[in-house]
């Protein structure tokens, strides 16, 4: 019996994979930091309205589409290790940067402190000014926090590329990937507390700090699996099972292969699935994401700090953690058990989470009746979004050559982003609309504001369904792409 086959494997792997879980946790969190402070402690101090929330998440959103076109591209350029720690640091900074929009509005409109500013008659021109000026501040420090985590999914799919066979990596992604939930559920039970006790500035600087923190852990960890002397010849060769490389008993340099040029992919329906996908589903997770605190804090009066607000948002993304992480396991099922091939039994789970969010439908209706139904209702319809989102990365693996994966989810994320980018500053515009119309605008029994939830809700409901027929049809059965 051969030393490899003796050799009990190492599970290197699942470190791996737990700094791309932090990484993603630690990158929500500084998302939310905004979305957890803007309702109850900033609109008071620069006179906001949901519309400059609005035109804030949305253009975010925007810059976020914008950087990963070349995101993905300066990943697979750049290297899983170096890629990372660059996109880390430059989003850490931009979330610290946030803490200083209040002193330079102050600073630029010349006023001696905060409640100066809070001090100020809401709609007068001053206010106005106040207004226009942060939100050109706080647009500024989203443009460098987005540009810095448009590079997070693209080198995290690309390490679980390099470290994960591909049975194992939509488990590996939804792990990773729970991140984003771990995240918004760790950012509610912290963040609003932090800017109560501290004020809204330092939430923006502890939260941001913890990027610096994880930059250290991926020096000491990372190196692909060839060269990172953790791993040994046994996790290898289980790494590498799907390249017929298990039996290679050295650990020379593997030549890579060619990377697919950009424009070249955008002309494979394996492409288009994907970024189908993503426009269609990324704006419903940023739509509640961003707007839930402000949904409770609106409709029930539980403000983000206040004890029921905080359990609110809390049960929601438990509910999302939970359930979310076991969708990477079900495709595991179809392939291991019905013998499926990787995509054949991603498409069938995806099918399965795309009719979790139909339960949106009643979030609002039985939302009269207690606020813990919407709460538990988003909760079920973020779990299969998550799930949804796990096993969509998947197919990039499952499709497209390692070199090219970076690129592939880059653009795809991109694309994401302009979904998001609509539904977030639409909904800005339509909320503030819909609640100077009071009675005079209806929907399916709702006014005014409540009414304008309910038909973002709708949508929201049925945006996966569409996208996964879209999707079959694009790419019926498993075709993979090879690198010319």
């Amino acid at each position: 019996m051969s030393a490899v086959q003796t050799t009990k494997m190492s599970n290197f792997r699942w470190v791996i994979c737990g700094l791309l879980f932090l990484a993603t946790t630690v990158n929500y969190m500084d998302r939310q930091v905004l979305s957890l402070t803007w309702k109850d402690f900033i609109a008071v101090d620069f006179h906001w309205t949901d519309e400059h929330y609005g035109y804030i998440t949305g253009l975010f959103s925007a810059f976020y589409a914008i950087a990963n076109i070349f995101a993905g591209k300066f990943i697979d350029w750049m290297g899983t290790k170096k890629g990372y720690l660059i996109a880390i640091f430059v989003w850490s900074t931009g979330a610290v940067l946030h803490a200083g929009c209040g002193w330079a509005t102050m600073s630029i409109e010349g006023y001696a402190d905060i409640a100066a500013l809070r001090a100020v008659q809401a709609g007068s021109d001053a206010a106005v000014a106040i207004a226009t000026i942060s939100v050109w501040l706080f647009l500024s420090c989203r443009l460098i926090l987005a540009v810095g985590e448009a590079g997070n999914f693209p080198a995290a799919i690309k390490a679980t590329a390099e470290y994960f066979p591909k049975k194992d990596r939509a488990f590996s992604t939804s792990i990773f990937n729970s991140g984003a939930s771990v995240g918004a559920l760790a950012a509610p039970a912290t963040i609003p507390l932090l800017a109560r006790a501290w004020g809204w500035e330092m939430a923006f600087i502890i939260i941001g700090v913890l990027g610096y923190v994880w930059m250290g852990l991926w020096i000491w960890a990372y190196d692909k699996p060839r060269q990172n002397k953790r791993v040994n010849q046994a996790e290898l060769n289980y790494i590498e099972q799907d390249n017929d490389l298990a039996e290679v008993q050295d650990r020379g340099a593997v030549k890579e292969e060619a990377a697919i040029p950009f424009f070249k992919c955008l002309t494979f329906r394996q492409t288009w699935a994907f970024l189908v996908g993503k426009f269609m589903t990324d704006g419903v997770w940023w739509f509640f994401l961003f707007w839930a605190p402000a949904y409770f804090s609106d409709q029930y009066g539980y403000t983000s700090d206040s004890t029921m607000g905080i359990a609110l948002i809390f049960t929601l993304y438990a509910i999302v953690t939970v359930l979310s992480i076991g969708g990477g396991y079900l495709p595991k099922i179809f392939v291991e058990k019905q013998g499926m091939n990787p995509y054949l039994g991603r498409m069938r789970a995806m099918l399965i989470f795309a009719c979790f969010p139909v339960l949106g439908l009643f979030a609002q209706p039985l939302g009269a009746y207690s606020a813990w139904w919407p709460a538990i209702l988003i909760g079920l319809l973020g779990a299969g979004h998550q799930a949804w989102s796990a096993n969509l990365f998947s197919t990039i693996g499952d499709m497209f050559p390692k070199s090219t994966i970076g690129t592939i989810v880059g653009l795809g994320t991109a694309i994401g982003g302009l979904g998001s980018m609509a539904i977030n500053m639409g909904s800005g515009v339509f909320f503030t609309w819909a609640a100077g119309q009071g009675a005079a605008f209806t929907f399916m029994g709702f006014e005014g504001k409540p009414a304008a939830y309910m038909i973002v809700f709708s949508f929201c409901a049925v945006a996966y369904l569409i996208g996964w027929c879209i999707m079959k049809t694009l790419v019926p059965k498993y075709k993979p792409v090879v690198a010319e």
